[in-house]
Formats: structure tokens, sequence, C-alpha cells
């Protein structure tokens, strides 16, 4: 993939595993110094893993606990990140989680906690590293654009999803959140896009792909005939990150194997 990153700070929300971990991963090959962001104790060590395979490929990063709903938790976060880098470049807030009811079951408690790291997360996170971004403006010989923030959706921002409303509508706010804040910063040459995955081969959803049986169903939805892997997700981030993307704001990039195409309708058109 090249060093389409040399010389960038980038931070890397919920980037111990799954998607996240390999997009860090992924900046890190592609030259970026990466910040690996985890929520808790419990995934430290996956933290540590991930930051060693940045170093092994010849970059630099630390590791930075953070609750990403949390204003404080991600202002301290920042303050740490210009403490040791001075700036930063990119932002990827890709922290998110589910937690799942039926529609009349869900509880408040259900729906704040998923709205919180799935929205607000991803406001706090961006909203800080734009301030940066406007203060600092375009460096020469650094990045065409000021500073690059990319939204972590899903296809369910299009996609009604029973048994998911909580984690639905974080997604249909995220897609707004990004084209606003795009249509915002763009006079400030700050740009800001979303990745949208469909099904994927993470621990989040393991359980719809972990037997023959299961992913055989998946497939149903997917017209190119195979479920994702994170590092699908993570090539498309790096080219939204680097000056190959420059001309590309406010706009959702599907990684999904064509799921939105909604092929329960290929036969019935």
């Amino acid at each position: 993939m090249g060093k389409l990153l040399n010389g960038q700070i980038a931070l890397v929300t919920g980037s111990s595993s799954g998607i996240g971990a390999a997009i860090a991963v992924a900046f890190g090959e592609a030259g970026a110094t990466v910040v690996v962001n985890h929520h808790s104790d419990k995934s430290l060590k996956d933290a540590e893993e991930v930051l060693a395979k940045i170093k092994a490929a010849g970059s630099d990063g630390f590791i930075q606990q953070c609750d990403i709903s949390k204003e404080d938790e991600v202002k301290a976060m920042y303050a740490e990140i210009f403490s040791r880098f001075g700036t930063i470049d990119i932002v990827v807030a890709n922290a998110g989680i589910q937690q799942d009811a039926s529609f009349l079951d869900m509880t408040l408690e259900q729906w704040n906690k998923v709205i919180d790291t799935n929205l607000t997360g991803q406001f706090l996170c961006a909203r800080e590293a734009a301030r940066e971004f406007k203060r600092r403006g375009v460096v020469e010989g650094r990045s065409k654009a000021a500073g690059k923030i990319i939204c972590m959706s899903s296809v369910h921002e299009v996609i009604p999803w029973a048994g998911h409303v909580n984690y639905a509508a974080s997604k249909g706010g995220v897609k707004l959140l990004m084209e606003s804040m795009a249509q915002e910063l763009a006079p400030q040459r700050i740009r800001v896009n979303s990745l949208a995955p469909g099904a994927i081969k993470t621990r989040i959803n393991e359980d719809a792909w972990d037997t023959p049986e299961d992913e055989k169903k998946l497939l149903e939805l997917i017209p190119y005939g195979r479920v994702g892997i994170p590092e699908d997700v993570a090539k498309a981030a790096v080219w939204l990150a680097s000056d190959e993307s420059d001309y590309v704001t406010g706009t959702t990039l599907f990684v999904d194997g064509g799921m939105t195409l909604y092929p329960g309708f290929a036969d019935n058109g």
C-alpha cells in the first residue's frame, strides 16, 4: 500500500480489536504514528498486541485508555496526544457497541449507552480534532488537508434493523453528523467522511458467521458472495485518510459486498 500516511499522527478509537485494530495496524504500515485507544483494563492486552504490530511495521505510537462517551476523558486523551506529538492529523472515530433488545423490551439504559458511545462519542472525538485542525491549518508537505476525520458508520445508516433500534438510530445519526460536519468544516480544508461496513468477521457479530450454517444464511444478504474481514475496511480507511482522496468529503463509503443493494429484490424487481 506504500507509505501514504508517512509522518502523520493518527488516533483510532476502539482500536484494541476488530475493525479498529485492523485500521490502526494498516495506518502503521502506511507510515503513520498511531494512538491505540481502548476502553478498559480488560482490553489492555489486546491494545498492546496492536501496538506491537504497528512497531513491527516500522512505525511508532502509544496506548491511551479512554471512554469516548465521557467529555473529560476525551479532552484528557487529546491533551496527552498534544503533549507527546504537538498535534494530530487523522482521527478515526471507530469505537462502538451493541446492546440488542426488541423495541418493546429495550431499556432506557440500553438506549442511552449505545447512543452515548456510538454517536456522542464520535461527536466528542471529532470536535476536539477539528479544533486542532482549524488552529494549525494546512502544513506544507504533510498533507493537502488541514486534517481528516473518518466516522465509523454502518450499512444500518440506511437499512432498518428490527431488534437493534438503538444501534440503527446511532448510525443514522452518524450519517448526518458526518455530512453536517463536512459541510461546515470544508472551508477550513478539513475533510470528513464515513466508512459503512456491512457484515465483517469481528467479535461483535460472531454469532452471525461462526458456523457454516450461519455463514450460509448471512451470505444470502451479500451479493459479492463472501463475508468481509476487518482488513477490507482498513484498506478503505487508509485511502480516505490519504491525499489520494483529497477531493472526497461528506461521503459515506460502503464496504459491504453489495449488502445495500437489497439483494432480496434481485429476482423480484
